[in-house]
């Protein structure tokens, strides 16, 4: 089995490389890094997008939520990946109400990119006049739908999204509204593998799943999750690498190759 990173000159990624793919219905590959050791070997093996998740907060923190990552969190964990990194395109997620207005949410984006070397930044919810302010500053935005770990208090569990008719057509629509509002690329978390699959048939812009099924455009786990050290739960749609790999690099080119494969996720990693 050829490994992808062992079979294709890496180039640094963009928003427009990754649009590219989605047209050639080449997979995308995502991983959550929060320093420069990771972001380097997370590079050379070929992922495409490297996401500086508030992910942190839980695996790096100890937090059991995201909700106490802060701004400066963010800032610095966006810089160390930004000093790592080689060819990915680099994503940081922009922390729990730091988006509370258009004008708060811009200034905070800003901060990231021009201190933390961000290239995109993530919100989460289908925040429209927020990315629509957003996108005519000049800023490259990365929206967030199905289940929303900010909204963790809301929610009260971490829990599939969409399962009702009527919730996968709000779902559908906001991604429809979030891409006209300017968004470039779409993570869709813990919805049906159906309603996924449509919401990247009708999309323009690439559509990155976690917990959303095999059709979407790309992939996105969790780093710790991927290598099995994360002590918490493990969720249904993570898989662990390192159980047939020899190292964390080999894990990383497994991950690589079962995603571009459409080898992962599998049915029974994926919600119907």
């Amino acid at each position: 089995m050829a490994l992808y990173a062992e079979t294709q000159k890496l180039k640094a990624k963009t928003i427009f490389s990754l649009q590219e793919m989605k047209t050639k219905q080449e997979k995308i590959t995502c991983l959550t890094a929060y320093d420069a050791t990771f972001a380097t070997l997370f590079s050379q093996a070929g992922i495409d997008v490297l996401l500086v998740g508030d992910s942190l907060g839980m695996v790096v923190q100890g937090h059991n939520s995201t909700l106490p990552v802060s701004m400066q969190d963010m800032i610095y964990h966006t810089q160390l990946v930004s000093r790592g990194n080689e060819q990915s395109l680099i994503i940081a997620d922009m922390p729990f109400m730091t988006t509370a207005t258009p004008l708060d949410a811009a200034n905070n984006a800003a901060l990231l990119i021009q201190q933390g070397g961000a290239q995109m930044v993530k919100l989460e919810g289908a925040r429209i006049e927020t990315i629509q302010f957003m996108a005519q500053q000049g800023i490259s935005i990365c929206a967030h739908l199905g289940l929303l770990p900010q909204s963790i208090n809301q929610l009260g569990k971490y829990s599939v999204q969409g399962k009702s008719e009527q919730q996968a057509e709000k779902i559908l629509q906001d991604a429809i509204a979030v891409e006209k509002a300017g968004a470039q690329l779409l993570v869709l978390e813990c919805v049906p593998a159906v309603l996924a699959k449509k919401i990247t048939e009708v999309l323009k812009i690439p559509v990155i799943g976690i917990g959303a099924g095999v059709d979407c455009d790309g992939q996105v786990l969790v780093a710790y999750d991927m290598l099995g050290i994360n002590l918490g739960k493990q969720a249904k749609f993570t898989k662990n690498f390192m159980q047939q790999a020899d190292s964390i690099l080999n894990a990383v080119l497994a991950f690589v190759d079962e995603v571009k494969q459409s080898k992962f996720p599998s049915k029974e990693q994926s919600y119907q």
